[in-house]
């Protein structure tokens, strides 16, 4: 049965919201949720262009903005979009604001395509809808920031971190070894294939990034097959010695995205749990907000299915995007 949809307007964002849909995802006291939803379309990076927020679709290939009207219209090229090796969506990651253009990091190549200009890109996008290619020197380049008159740039399939100028130089800022797993957990999922007491490595693969406080907070989602608790976030000072990440958070269920409200605290998005037979679990995804000093946990948004980025729109308002088209938008309710 499908769901049926109401078309409503909450500060600004003009989209579908889902009525009998199922189990929602909850957030705890103090917080309401609206959660909204675009029939087909695959949601992951997220940005703030001034008032506006930009959105990236994998489903179409598309960006939207929501224009003054409030509602979320494309523009820009349609950029390449399909199913990865793995059977993922893959296409324009993200786009960000930067100087008087947008940025967007562009996926590899989808399967059964011809490699393009414009995949594992980098891609530069003018007022007048010109588009260059900045580097495509990348193998997937998930996500990137734009700092200090260049941009730091996720290499997931690469393992790196990549510094880009915007004429192309590129530079490696640090590349993560594979992570050690613990012969216990991997007996748990394959009993015959992880025999007792062997070790077993997989690769770091970083995906999300933030800049915050002089450092570049990295998500390190962890490879396949995704165990539990395996990802972490490190981080490194933007300058100075890089060689050695800091670990700041361990113990993650394949982190995806990170970001920092207004008070300076860590909000990190983790995508889920994963199962061999069933790929990662519906509402196993939640997104985490830690206190600076301590950094004990919290659980502000719980149930997520696939969730890819996560934006502090404001000093109250935090958006959320999931590749079943579904943008969650959560508020903290005033405190008098």
């Amino acid at each position: 049965m499908r769901p049926f949809y109401t078309l409503i307007i909450v500060s600004g964002f003009l989209l579908l919201q889902a009525t009998g849909a199922g189990a929602e995802p909850t957030a705890p006291p103090g917080y309401t949720l609206k959660t909204f939803n675009t029939p087909g379309a695959a949601f992951a990076g997220l940005s703030r262009d001034a008032g506006d927020l930009l959105v990236s679709d994998l489903a179409s290939g598309r960006l939207y903005r929501r224009g003054a009207d409030g509602k979320l219209v494309a523009f820009g090229p349609v950029f390449p979009h399909g199913l990865d090796v793995i059977g993922d969506p893959t296409g324009p990651y993200r786009v960000v604001r930067a100087d008087d253009g947008l940025v967007v990091a562009q996926g590899w190549t989808p399967v059964g395509s011809k490699q393009g200009p414009f995949d594992h890109a980098l891609v530069a996008l003018d007022a007048g809808g010109k588009v260059r290619v900045i580097s495509s020197d990348f193998w997937n380049p998930f996500d990137f920031v734009a700092a200090s008159g260049s941009y730091y740039v996720i290499d997931s399939a690469r393992n790196s971190v990549e510094r880009l100028q915007p004429d192309g130089h590129k530079s490696t800022l640090l590349t993560f070894r594979r992570m050690g797993q613990a012969p216990t957990a991997l007996r748990s999922l394959s009993p015959t294939e992880f025999a007792e007491g062997n070790s077993y490595e997989t690769d770091a693969v970083p995906a999300g990034i933030a800049l915050h406080g002089g450092r570049l907070y990295i998500a390190l989602f962890g490879g396949f097959p995704f165990l539990t608790g395996a990802g972490k976030i490190v981080s490194v000072p933007e300058a100075g010695d890089q060689s050695t990440p800091r670990i700041d958070v361990e113990a993650l269920n394949a982190p995806v995205s990170i970001a920092f409200d207004n008070g300076g605290e860590m909000l990190v998005l983790e995508h889920g749990t994963y199962d061999q037979k069933e790929g990662f679990r519906k509402a196993s995804g939640r997104l985490l907000k830690f206190n600076k000093t301590a950094r004990e946990r919290k659980a502000i948004l719980e149930g997520l299915t696939r969730p890819v980025s996560v934006l502090v729109w404001d000093e109250r308002r935090i958006v959320v995007s999931e590749l079943g088209g579904n943008l969650y938008v959560l508020t903290r309710e005033s405190v008098r």
